[in-house]
């Protein structure tokens, strides 16, 4: 059995549609949407309404952790659009999920980001294309179980929740072979990216669950240039599959 996992797509169509080359299946950890891009300011939903310039200037105060003052300029920009700002960025949206769904390869087994919307994809999945979030699948004789979205953060994303209701999330999964989250478990060395200096949230419930029931294997994403892209707790391979908009290529699984 051979099964292809992607994770951070942000826009990368092209890519997607050939992910499922040679796989029986694709499983896919969420961030499908790109709003801002911070190796290529020039793209991204942010970029196409206010411009590369802006877009540096966004880019910049959030990573100088100045949250605040890159609200105040992001909602000053917004004031200049017509319109309701949430009308301008659900349309965006929309068009990149067309495309992005219509490139999923099938079948495919998906669970959400902290940038994504779960309330829309709805209107875009197809046949084959499952998608779970605190359930669990059976791919191939083994249970693969999904955690979808990440933590609150302040970066304020938009599928970001709570500690308690991530946690129920990762407890109604129970045991599994694979355990599939979005976010790492919470492992200093799985959260620091090496690029943008900084640390991420990981999830303590999720290192918890590893810890007690040791899945062969617990895939994630959401960490771009992780200080170290696989730590092995217990009987458990914890791997990072990798940023798939800056990489193009799957992380494989066989067995």
């Amino acid at each position: 059995m051979r099964v292809h996992v992607v994770s951070d797509v942000h826009g990368r169509a092209d890519a997607l549609a050939r992910a499922g080359d040679g796989a029986d299946a694709l499983i896919c950890l969420g961030d499908l949407i790109l709003f801002v891009d911070y190796d290529d300011h020039s793209q991204g939903i942010f970029a196409d309404l206010f411009g590369a310039e802006r877009a540096d200037e966004f880019i910049a105060l959030r990573t100088a952790k100045r949250f605040d003052e890159a609200r105040a300029m992001s909602a000053r920009l917004w004031a200049t659009l017509d319109g309701d700002p949430r009308e301008h960025i659900e349309r965006n949206v929309r068009a990149q999920y067309a495309t992005l769904f219509a490139a999923m390869p099938t079948p495919a087994y998906l669970t959400y980001g902290n940038v994504d919307l779960p309330r829309l994809w709805g209107d875009y999945v197809r046949p084959g294309h499952h998608v779970l979030d605190g359930e669990v699948a059976e791919i191939g004789g083994l249970r693969f179980g999904f955690v979808g979205g990440g933590l609150k953060t302040p970066y304020r994303t938009p599928h970001e929740l709570g500690d308690e209701e991530y946690a129920a999330k990762v407890e109604a999964v129970g045991e599994v072979d694979v355990l599939c989250c979005h976010i790492p478990p919470a492992l200093p060395e799985l959260l620091y990216d090496v690029v943008a200096r900084r640390f991420e949230r990981g999830s303590e419930a999720t290192l918890a669950a590893i810890r007690r029931t040791q899945p062969r294997y617990a895939l994630f994403g959401h960490v771009h240039n992780p200080l170290h892209p696989r730590v092995r707790v217990g009987r458990t391979e914890c791997v990072n599959v990798g940023h798939f908009r800056g990489r193009g290529v799957p992380y494989v699984l066989e067995w």
